[in-house]
């Protein structure tokens, strides 16, 4: 599909691998909403790039239907959905004292897995009410995996659940929406320049990046943002999740 006049959202889109994408599809000719929990960092992208800033919970799901029908309104009809929208909390199973960690268990996947499946249901229910394109295509929706999905380190258990739901749900939903012309792709990015990165002690960093292959340096926003254009653009990529990593491999610790 092409990108030059269709219109898009992208959650997560104030920051990170979001924002890098909001600004990807804007410069290719898209129409773009961004939609994320943090307002101010939305419009702070939005503005420069002439898009739409929308404030939502992902994980709230009557939200997500609301705020996805106002940036409908504002791109016009849907065809593009990315979403990025995530966080990274960590925890042990069961840490010092045999403290559980059940309440960060259900935060990351409320927001992870439960936000992505919000937003790919409700933008997957506006495309089915499109007319096709000329290659048959109603949509293309581009999820936010992991590496983590295969490779959790100790205390990732969470992170790397929400994000292996999010990778197993490529394929049947590619399935479910094959008929109405709607493709399902998801990214499994490695270890990206991102906030989550940014906070980390230098030595951390460094220790990170000896376990990257080539090109040995944490992957930039704008290279994720180029796969999921390419993803858009690519009509065979569907069902499927792709990972972004350099050849790394987490190790356990």
């Amino acid at each position: 599909m092409q990108i030059e006049g269709q219109g898009a959202i992208v959650t997560g889109g104030g920051s990170g691998l979001g924002a890098a994408t909001a600004r990807l599809l804007a410069a290719r000719g898209a129409r773009v909403a961004i939609l994320d929990f943090d307002e101010g960092r939305a419009r702070a992208v939005a503005e420069g790039i002439g898009a739409t800033a929308i404030r939502v919970d992902v994980g709230d799901a009557d939200a997500v239907g609301a705020a996805v029908e106002r940036a409908a309104g504002a791109v016009g009809t849907l065809r593009i959905a990315v979403s990025c929208a995530g966080v990274g909390l960590a925890g042990r199973i069961v840490g010092r004292e045999g403290k559980l960690s059940l309440d960060v268990f259900e935060r990351v996947l409320r927001v992870n897995l439960f936000g992505t499946y919000n937003v790919m249901s409700h933008a997957a229910r506006l495309m089915m009410e499109t007319d096709p394109t000329d290659t048959g295509e109603r949509g293309v929706i581009v999820n936010t995996a992991s590496v983590a999905w295969q490779d959790g380190q100790v205390g990732q258990a969470a992170y790397a659940a929400s994000k292996g739901g999010v990778a197993a749900m490529s394929l049947p939903a590619a399935r479910e929406f094959a008929r109405a012309g709607i493709r399902v792709v998801a990214i499994a990015p490695g270890l990206f320049h991102t906030p989550m990165m940014e906070g980390l002690p230098e030595e951390v960093t460094a220790k990170i990046v000896s376990d990257i292959q080539f090109p040995a340096r944490l992957g930039a926003p704008e290279e994720y943002a180029l796969m999921a254009a390419q993803i858009v653009e690519n009509p065979y990529l569907n069902g499927t999740t792709i990972r972004l990593d350099a050849a790394t491999r987490l190790p356990p610790r």
